[in-house]
């Protein structure tokens, strides 16, 4: 393994997980939340669509907006965050930044700090009905951390942090980052946990192909330009330059899709669900509306499937 797991409660524990609090079944389905910026909206239709359907949630696990939509849902607080989500203008969203050209992020975050502080005051991750675990990032080693008690607003805050956007977290003496750093969509936090079924949402799988290699003529002078390698390339181009909060979040993207294809592969979900929200910006946080609709079409599609898995499982 090129990476070393914490998991952190008052101070970072290590040994096997502990046994489920209510001592139930394990029959319910594990959910892998990824991280996705402004696409993770998503996450809020695909649970939508597995309560409709009254599928028994196990625990979640959650990387960077993974972890902010999981801990809403598990704290009650979900019809909340879809309210927010669905609020969001694209003049509204300056109103939850504060930006900041000194420090490490270009966004304080505070502004939305307060919001989801007064959501959830003091609500701990071990007060939850079902488990959660937040991923997030270690920044001096590059560990992953597992954030499976304490404050449930800073586990989400550290895991959604993503670097020169968001101010990094302050947690037991540690600087965490965004856990897509890492661990993008998080299933092999679910098989620590002894889940026999686990169902990963994945919103980066279809967005920037399956890294093929193009050559290009650098052109002759500074006053060339190169033809588009790709229908999207040329998509992109009628966009116009990227500004460095664009390119910095599309540099992560990439970023997030090369890590989770090498972990995916290595540890595979029973089944992945993947919403169609490759034409969602990942800044794009006030098309939530479209997003979630997105998530619970594609959470719906597979509904028969899930069911299957689930009732095949052992009863304990």
């Amino acid at each position: 393994m090129f990476q070393k797991v914490f998991r952190r409660g008052a101070s970072i524990r290590q040994g096997p997980p502990p046994p489920l609090a209510d001592g139930g079944s394990r029959r319910g389905v594990a959910l892998a939340l990824g991280g996705g910026a402004a696409r993770g909206w998503a996450h809020i239709g695909v649970l939508r669509a597995l309560d409709e359907a009254r599928i028994p949630i196990s625990m979640i696990a959650g990387t960077s907006i993974g972890a902010l939509v999981g801990g809403c849902y598990l704290a009650g607080k979900l019809d909340e965050l879809e309210a927010f989500a669905c609020s969001l203008t694209r003049r509204g969203l300056i109103r939850f930044l504060d930006f900041s050209i000194s420090g490490a992020g270009l966004i304080g975050g505070m502004r939305l700090n307060r919001r989801l502080t007064e959501a959830l005051a003091d609500t701990r991750i071990e007060d939850l009905p079902r488990r959660l675990v937040c991923v997030a990032t270690e920044s001096r080693s590059g560990h992953e951390v597992w954030l499976d008690s304490g404050s449930l607003v800073l586990a989400m805050r550290a895991s959604y942090a993503l670097p020169g956007v968001f101010l990094p977290v302050a947690c037991s003496g540690r600087t965490l980052m965004d856990g897509a750093l890492v661990n993008p969509v998080p299933v092999a936090v679910c098989r620590a946990y002894e889940e026999p079924l686990v169902v990963a949402v994945n919103l980066n799988y279809d967005l920037f192909g399956r890294a093929a290699v193009l050559r290009l003529r650098a052109g002759n002078g500074a006053g060339d330009t190169a033809l588009p390698a790709s229908e999207d390339d040329a998509v992109n181009d009628k966009r116009g330059k990227a500004g460095i909060a664009r390119s910095m979040v599309d540099a992560f993207g990439i970023i997030q899709d090369r890590i989770s294809r090498a972990r995916l592969a290595g540890d595979p979900p029973d089944l992945s669900l993947q919403p169609r929200v490759r034409d969602i910006g990942m800044s794009e946080f006030f098309r939530a509306r479209e997003t979630i609709e997105l998530g619970y079409a594609e959470a719906s599609r597979q509904i028969a499937e899930i069911r299957r898995l689930s009732e095949s499982l052992p009863r304990r």
